[in-house]
């Protein structure tokens, strides 16, 4: 099954999910039947936060960049392609992150993202970082129109 990321912009360079960077985290989101995006993360022993869980930067990368993803879905929904020559319709305004409890760094988590709201000039997307039934993190993330200029 091809990934959200593989199918809209399988080139950008993005560390987190871009497939363009062989040495980026290639997140790989796929759309549920109900609209929930969701994908399987797995850490690497370089993620590690000093005390053996998953580093709250890679946390933080992963909700942004899995927030993306359902940025895009939505924008591809609604027809709201990027413009002049932007990689991507939209780009990251804004990212309120809250870590609730720690992370583990030896097993995979899940990314859990849905669209709040929508216009043609913001998207709103929450996202979390489930493991063991519980989450982990949280965030709300708001998405610009992005005009080159």
């Amino acid at each position: 099954m091809t990934s959200i990321q593989e199918r809209l912009y399988p080139s950008l360079p993005c560390f987190g999910c871009g497939h363009g960077n062989p040495k980026g985290l290639r997140l790989r989101s796929y759309q549920g039947a109900d609209g929930t995006v969701t994908a399987t993360f797995t850490p690497w022993a370089e993620h590690d936060n000093g005390l053996g869980f998953l580093n709250g930067g890679i946390i933080c990368t992963v909700l942004d960049c899995h927030s993306a993803a359902a940025m895009m879905v939505e924008a591809e929904k609604q027809g709201w392609a990027a413009l002049g020559g932007a990689a991507l319709p939209y780009v990251t305004a804004g990212l309120d992150v809250r870590y609730l409890r720690p992370s583990p760094l030896t097993e995979s988590v899940e990314l859990r993202a849905e669209v709040s709201a929508a216009s043609e000039a913001e998207i709103s997307v929450d996202v979390a970082l489930w493991w063991d039934d519980k989450p982990r993190a949280q965030a709300s993330a708001l998405w610009k129109r992005w005009r080159p200029r």
